[in-house]
């Protein structure tokens, strides 16, 4: 046999096996950095009930960070707080402090900013994790519902914001990270309040990136097609042409990837990360780039919609 097919066949699975190995230690190695660059940071987390608030606040929490989970019920955050004290080890995780936040109620937010603030402090990540969700005819949502919506995935994230932004200034540190549905890019028929609170918020906090950048406070946001909750979630979802490009991927973007990608995010200080198959980040280009073709696809869409509920 020719001495160099014979060393060929023996270097290939070497190469193979040295570059899995590879692999594998930087997994473990990235995942090592990802727990000990949270340790002792006041991680603030907003939704903390939340499939994805649950999964990042357990990830943070193994982690060694000083977490402040927010949510409406106070009953079910200390059950939170039981299941997180329960799954950690309590030498090396500090318990959580508890605030109730409520997006919709907008009279309570300044009270709810200052309880924050008093926690620590101070605090170094902020996790927007809030979303309310709409689908219907424009002409049938009224006017109470846009407000409400609005108040929940708009005003609510960026009075938060504003409330803790004099804080990260003077000591010039912080994260604000925004967890944002991929209609922050696009939007699709019948979820116009929904997608116009996305745009609004993807927008402010767009803006306000390059506001705070020379005080040394980043600002990130993450655009996902879907977080999943079941299996029997997806096979529910719509089969238009348009809802290709905002259901799962495929069944959605899980709770621990969603979370996995956060801590990714904070480690490595991006600035925008979009969770999303291939085919909505086409829509996104196609959107800017050839905006007639992306409305006739939308348009598309709607129509055949309309006409299967005639079947």
């Amino acid at each position: 046999m020719d001495p160099v097919w014979t060393t060929t066949v023996l270097l290939v699975p070497f190469v193979v096996v040295l570059t899995a190995g590879f692999f594998y230690l930087y997994g473990v190695i990235a995942g090592l950095l990802s727990k000990t660059s949270v340790r002792n940071k006041v991680v603030v987390i907003t939704d903390a009930l939340s499939g994805l608030g649950k999964e990042c606040a357990g990830l943070f929490h193994k982690g060694g960070a000083r977490l402040i989970l927010c949510g409406k019920s106070w009953e079910k955050l200390e059950e939170l707080v039981d299941d997180l004290a329960n799954a950690s080890d309590p030498t090396v995780t500090f318990p959580p402090k508890l605030v109730l936040l409520d997006f919709g109620d907008m009279d309570s937010m300044p009270e709810a900013i200052a309880e924050i603030l008093e926690c620590y402090g101070c605090l170094d990540i902020l996790i927007f994790n809030s979303s309310m969700k709409v689908k219907a005819p424009a002409q049938t949502v009224s006017l109470e519902m846009d407000k409400l919506l609005m108040d929940n995935n708009y005003f609510g994230p960026v009075t938060l914001a504003k409330g803790v932004l004099p804080s990260m200034i003077s000591r010039r540190s912080g994260h604000l990270l925004l967890v944002n549905s991929i209609q922050g890019k696009i939007a699709v028929p019948f979820r116009t309040a929904y997608a116009a609170s996305k745009h609004a918020v993807q927008a402010f906090f767009d803006c306000l990136r390059a506001e705070v950048e020379e005080y040394g406070i980043s600002v990130s946001t993450i655009n996902h097609t879907f977080i999943s909750r079941s299996a029997s979630e997806a096979s529910q979802s719509s089969r238009s042409i348009w809802s290709l490009l905002y259901t799962k991927k495929p069944l959605g973007v899980s709770p621990d990837e969603a979370a996995t990608e956060i801590v990714k995010t904070l480690n490595n200080k991006r600035k925008e990360v979009v969770i999303a198959p291939s085919l909505p980040k086409v829509a996104i280009y196609a959107r800017s780039f050839f905006p007639n073709v992306f409305f006739a696809v939308m348009a598309a869409g709607v129509n055949n919609a309309a006409a299967a509920e005639k079947i």
